[in-house]
């Protein structure tokens, strides 16, 4: 017996005047100070008051959301008393979304206490994620991944009872996504389709989707870093972000993850751009061992014919690493501006959350 975990989904072009329909009385929106700057949390607000809403704008999400910001957080939505959330953002911000939800819930929890197995039992509140970038899929999943900013680490948890009750994706709000970000977030995306359905628990229910996810990330990820107000390259990478996080979030993910989440809190880098690092060199690694599902994604993406597992490896490695050089990825840990000796003095702390991740 296994499960598959889905939100509603609304996408497409105008999908945000959906917030119209929805009914409560009072929504905690969670993002971080950029988009706050920006305009788009009062956006939403907007819409909501339009409704009838009382809102309350928690806008403290820094990248890599840590354990204290999740607890200020649930602070704010204990006084105010919401019964609906809203993530608006990137990763950060839905991640973070997810744990003010649980600790507003159930204060007794430690962050580092949610998991798979641990009943929440939420009840007083829904939670609405708003993806403003094209990546992460946090949207579409039940995982989220915290920073410990004491011990320099991520960690990764979740449970089924935080997959968002409704995601909202509309391509407006990626509209104006730099293309440095555009990058890393698809990338992330692409990171996900792959690892999603080489990995062991892939099923049936989510090899389609990350499939389709990794076509959509090689077609429309170069038009939508090269020129920003493509509308039907942000809406397609929108709806591949979502479906590459529906995809994993019911197959789970693999060692690009576990190592670019290591590295990535250690030397302080994007998530998305630490792990498409990895991609490449651990997909290399699997075909050595003779693992890995490649035969089936360079034929559905039309690449080859072929049925040789290595030569399916080895010719999606080639095309990741034009896509990486197309959207001017940095393709060693080097290109980050990591030294060998910083690199070697922290690896054995680098295998120990690769290994706990």
């Amino acid at each position: 017996m296994w499960y598959f975990s889905a939100p509603m989904l609304v996408y497409g072009e105008d999908a945000l005047n959906h917030l119209h329909q929805i009914q409560g009385a009072r929504a905690l929106i969670v993002t971080d100070a950029t988009l706050a700057r920006l305009g788009l949390a009062a956006r939403i607000e907007g819409i909501l008051h339009d409704v009838g809403f009382q809102t309350c704008v928690f806008a403290e999400v820094e990248p890599e959301p840590s354990l204290q910001t999740v607890r200020r957080g649930a602070k704010v939505a204990a006084e105010f008393g919401p019964d609906w959330i809203i993530g608006l953002g990137g990763g950060s911000p839905l991640d973070a979304s997810k744990a003010i939800w649980a600790l507003y819930e159930r204060p007794d929890l430690d962050p580092t206490d949610i998991n798979p197995m641990e009943t929440l039992g939420l009840s007083k509140a829904k939670l609405i994620a708003i993806p403003t970038t094209s990546g992460t899929g946090s949207e579409a999943t039940w995982a989220l991944v915290l920073t410990d900013t004491e011990e320099k680490r991520k960690f990764s948890t979740g449970s089924r009872e935080l997959v968002p009750t409704l995601a909202i994706v509309d391509p407006e709000m990626t509209m104006q996504l730099p293309p440095r970000v555009t990058a890393d977030t698809g990338l992330d995306a692409l990171t996900h389709a792959v690892e999603g359905y080489t990995s062991t628990w892939a099923n049936d229910f989510s090899d389609g989707l990350c499939l389709k996810a990794a076509q959509l990330v090689f077609d429309y990820l170069p038009r939508a870093y090269e020129d920003g107000q493509d509308s039907e390259a942000r809406e397609k990478m929108g709806i591949a972000a979502s479906l590459a996080g529906l995809g994993f979030g019911n197959a789970n993910l693999g060692l690009a993850h576990a190592m670019g989440h290591s590295f990535g809190s250690l030397f302080k880098q994007p998530h998305g751009r630490a792990v498409a690092l990895y991609l490449p060199y651990i997909t290399e690694y699997t075909v050595n061992a003779g693992l890995g599902r490649y035969v089936d994604i360079v034929r559905f993406l039309g690449w080859s014919d072929s049925r040789d597992p290595e030569a399916a490896g080895r010719l999606l490695v080639e095309k990741v690493r034009e896509l990486q050089r197309a959207v001017a990825q940095p393709m060693s840990i080097g290109s980050f501006g990591v030294s060998r000796e910083d690199f070697e003095a922290n690896l054995p702390k680098l295998v120990e959350y690769a290994e706990q991740d």
